[in-house]
């Protein structure tokens, strides 16, 4: 879970490059996508409306904040249009919904999005209770504190009778009990919904520590700018936080096709395929780089989408590795378990065959 307020880094420039010209997401090389009933009726309504409609946060540094044009940029974001692209054929044809903590799943049970994207934690609970699944893990992350450096606090366990500000309904919240329970430690909750208000408690000192995701800590003492030495992020991570891409259960024809447009990312990255030298693979002589390019065999018609489907998320998104360097980089978070398998990460693609 997080929610990062744009309020909080206005004027900077988190802008993560433009995919296309100004003002536009990406490169325009869509292939028309097939008008027959693909046998999902999610991708049927996507086509038949012409666009996805794709839940975020809208608040979040590096995963999904408009830049200065307007132009949503980020992890997040990207991911939503990577499906775009293999669905319709063109990455722009997204339109974002602004979710909240709140209602993210109801907007997805409902229909009223095709897809949830919002830094959301894949667990039994959301995934056995709420009649949604995780379709991929496009972060790795794990909840962390951050403390003022003036506490003199170096790890958590320094924190008995501590007070944390922390965002309720949320599996930060849950996590931070379970760590306090473990260690026969007592906390103070300061339960708080909204984002800007959490940081700015923590900022006035109300309290002593601001608990989310990791990466989401990071890039908030980054956006403080020439004062981020005030802050310190603690070496503990006391909880798993696979944050993914949700879809409805029951159709799981969707369900393959936004699963596998991921791995057709890492899928890219693993053979050296770039949004940039894409083109030159046209010859290539490997059967897997001719299936995931469309050049031979019938993978998207498998998804019932057109078999250029992965070339025009990679042509017009990039590959996994291209998609965290436009958005997570400039934050100053390492890649770490977030890197592909053979480079010692947790990204790991199944065979496209």
């Amino acid at each position: 879970m997080r929610d990062r307020a744009a309020a909080l880094i206005a004027g900077t420039a988190f802008a993560f490059g433009a995919l296309g010209g100004a003002g536009s997401a990406v490169a325009q090389t869509a292939t028309p996508a097939p008008t027959a009933a693909s046998g999902s009726t999610t991708l049927d309504n996507v086509r038949k409306r012409g666009e996805l409609l794709c839940g975020i946060a809208g608040s979040v540094p590096g995963f999904s904040l408009p830049d200065s044009q307007g132009v949503m940029r980020g992890l997040d974001a990207d991911s939503c249009r990577l499906v775009a692209a293999a669905a319709l054929g063109d990455a722009n044809k997204v339109k974002f919904v602004v979710t909240t903590a709140q209602n993210r799943f109801t907007a997805l049970q409902s229909g009223e999005i095709d897809l949830l994207v919002r830094s959301t934690t894949w667990t039994l609970s959301r995934e056995g209770n709420l009649g949604l699944v995780f379709a991929w893990v496009n972060y790795f992350d794990g909840t962390g504190f951050l403390v003022k450096t003036s506490a003199g606090i170096k790890n958590a366990k320094e924190m008995d009778g501590a007070t944390v500000c922390v965002q309720p309904g949320t599996s930060t919240e849950l996590a931070i009990a379970d760590f306090y329970r473990l260690n026969n430690m007592k906390f103070t909750p300061i339960l708080i919904n909204d984002n800007v208000e959490i940081q700015g408690a923590f900022l006035s000192g109300r309290c002593d520590a601001y608990s989310t995701d990791a990466s989401a800590l990071a890039t908030f003492r980054f956006s403080q700018g020439s004062k981020a030495n005030e802050l310190i992020l603690l070496p503990d991570i006391i909880s798993k936080e696979p944050l993914g891409a949700m879809v409805r259960k029951g159709d799981d024809k969707w369900f393959d096709m936004v699963r596998w447009s991921y791995i057709a990312q890492l899928t890219a990255e693993e053979n050296g395929i770039t949004s940039q030298n894409i083109d030159t693979f046209a010859d290539s002589k490997s059967p897997d780089i001719r299936r995931l390019l469309g050049l031979q065999g019938d993978l998207g018609k498998a998804l019932g989408v057109d078999n250029k489907w992965a070339y025009n998320i990679i042509k017009q998104v990039g590959n996994f590795g291209e998609m965290w360097d436009r958005n997570i980089t400039p934050m100053g978070v390492p890649r770490g378990i977030n890197n592909l398998w053979n480079k010692g990460g947790l990204q790991y693609a199944p065979p496209l065959r």
